[in-house]
């Protein structure tokens, strides 16, 4: 138990970085805390933090046993709610990660009717636009887009997206609509990628993959200015079918070169793997997986990609 509670300590003074605030949300005195890691540093022969009188940092030694100590906690705390029952009926905190645009459009609306059945569950969501380690950031849930590299976490495979071209119809009843990627050479383009970058669009062809080199008009940095200015009917951007679908489904988007579509990209459930999964953990997977493959901007596009298997 000893050795227990200075992990638990240890985990807490990392978490805050401060002994005080250890000790304060341990309900523990200072000079307490101060001894059970410096027992802690005695017994393990290395020192885990590097102090002054106005900071603590981890040490590298101390940065890697925090990773398994916070495992090691973790389980345990998965056995005890083992035990009590945790496991049987859905509660607690879930933590859930994706995209920001799906997570708004997609996930957020999941969640809140997942809620209404769960009401002893609490969400937590982290939107971002990168590849959060759901490990390190202590997630129990991420929806992925793209290709997943070979991990230990465990994928469920819920449907496709497309990378489509799309303008408003106003633009096109002004300009023509292209019916070959090279035609957009004759376009206005709006881009989503730096200045700097040479923007190569990728298509297919009967199975032959092609780049054409587009000349942007405008360049922008986030996704909605994109999206807003091609609604306008000032010119064409390009982006994934999920984060146009509702303005495709009520007709200020128009989708064009379908036929020239590259391979659509999967969407994918993560979660970690070969841990004792908690009832709010394997309901919201099972929720979300019906869920997600029900929506039809999901299911059309996995229509769209016959012979793909499932993982």
């Amino acid at each position: 138990m000893d050795r227990l509670h200075s992990m638990e300590v240890f985990a807490a003074v990392a978490d805050s970085g401060s002994f005080a605030k250890a000790a304060r949300a341990m309900r523990l005195s200072p000079p307490a805390v101060t001894r059970a890691i410096t027992a802690l540093e005695d017994r393990l022969g290395t020192r885990l933090f590097l102090r002054t009188t106005r900071s603590v940092r981890l040490t590298e030694a101390g940065g890697r046993f925090l990773a398994d100590a916070q495992r090691i906690l973790q389980e345990i705390r998965e056995a005890e709610e083992a035990a009590a029952g945790e496991h049987a009926t859905p509660r607690g905190m879930l933590h859930v990660t994706a995209p920001v645009l799906f997570g708004r459009i997609y996930v957020a609306p999941i969640l809140r009717e997942f809620l209404d059945l769960y009401p002893s569950v609490t969400a937590d969501t982290l939107f971002l636009d990168r590849v959060v380690n759901i490990v390190d950031e202590g997630m129990d849930v991420a929806i992925r887009i793209g290709e997943l590299p070979d991990s230990s976490l465990t994928a469920i495979r819920v449907g496709f997206v497309r990378r489509v071209v799309y303008g408003a119809p106003v633009y096109f009843a002004k300009y023509g609509s292209p019916r070959h990627p090279r035609e957009l050479t004759g376009h206005r383009v709006i881009s989503g990628e730096t200045a700097a970058s040479i923007i190569d669009w990728r298509f297919s062809d009967g199975g032959t993959d092609f780049a054409v080199r587009v000349t942007p008009k405008m360049f922008v940095n986030n996704l909605d200015t994109a999206i807003e200015s091609a609604i306008c009917g000032w010119g064409i951007s390009r982006t994934l079918f999920y984060q146009v679908a509702p303005h495709v489904a009520e007709g200020r988007l128009q989708i064009v070169l379908e036929a020239f579509e590259p391979p659509p990209l999967p969407i994918h459930v993560v979660r970690q793997e070969g841990r004792r999964a908690s009832a709010k953990l394997r309901a919201f997977v099972d929720f979300a997986v019906d869920r997600l493959r029900a929506h039809p901007a999901i299911r059309d596009s996995a229509i769209s990609a016959p012979g793909l298997p499932s993982r």
